[in-house]
């Protein structure tokens, strides 16, 4: 039983939840690509204040740990670092994709009733390369995370025994390409602190947390600068 702090910063979009015992009872969330450092700390006050609570009084802080952007998933772990340092609380780490995988099931049996499949979240990485990973109905990841090149042939093995629900902004690369009829795909899914809540809660009761001094996101790929686009900067 605790009040906990989730945040969502891996993608374009920034979330942050404030949830009691499991229950979401606040949320803010939009697409904000490049503005994480500017809104997350607003967000987070913003909480606070509809609850009529403070930092001392929250139990831990939650993070989505990736894949997903690095610069987003480094703003994200300061943040929630600054937090349980100050306030002396656990830090609770979630992968990206399992709480995307439990947002699709949890929509997806309320609108079917096919109960036995398989559930990959995915997340746009490049051209046709997406960070996936395969969750049974129960939440429980059955294939490890890792960058897929998507082609027609992708996912095959799993599409031949059962249906596979897709979803999530790396997901529209699949539809374009594969062809199974065991192959589902779920519009609107997305990141979001809302579908951490309720693992995070689990989590914390069975002290499955993070080290807050060692921890670190994760990247999946190491990261790789680019030149900035400015004329004449490496000339």
């Amino acid at each position: 039983m605790a009040l906990i702090l989730n945040i969502e910063t891996a993608t374009p979009v920034l979330s942050v939840a404030l949830a009691k015992d499991g229950e979401v009872i606040a949320l803010r969330e939009e697409n904000t690509q490049n503005r994480h450092s500017e809104r997350i700390t607003l967000f987070i006050r913003e909480l606070l204040e509809e609850c009529q609570v403070s930092h001392e009084d929250l139990d831990a802080v939650a993070i989505s740990e990736g894949p997903g952007s690095y610069t987003g998933l480094r703003i994200g772990t300061s943040t929630v670092k600054g937090i349980c340092y100050a306030q002396d609380i656990p830090l609770i780490a979630i992968s990206t994709l399992k709480a995307m995988a439990w947002r699709m099931a949890i929509r997806w049996k309320k609108e079917n009733n096919k109960k036995d499949v398989l559930f990959c979240p995915m997340i746009d990485a490049r051209r046709m390369e997406v960070y996936s990973a395969f969750f049974d109905s129960a939440n429980h990841q059955i294939r490890k995370v890792q960058a897929d090149i998507i082609d027609e042939n992708s996912y095959e093995n799993f599409l031949a025994e059962k249906t596979v629900v897709f979803g999530g902004d790396g997901a529209g690369k699949c539809k374009e390409v594969i062809r199974s009829e065991n192959a589902v795909f779920l519009d609107n899914i997305h990141p979001s602190s809302e579908a951490m809540a309720p693992i995070a809660e689990t989590y914390f009761s069975n002290k499955n947390l993070a080290d807050v001094a060692y921890f670190e996101p994760f990247y999946l790929k190491a990261f790789k600068a680019g030149k900035p686009k400015v004329k004449g900067l490496y000339d």
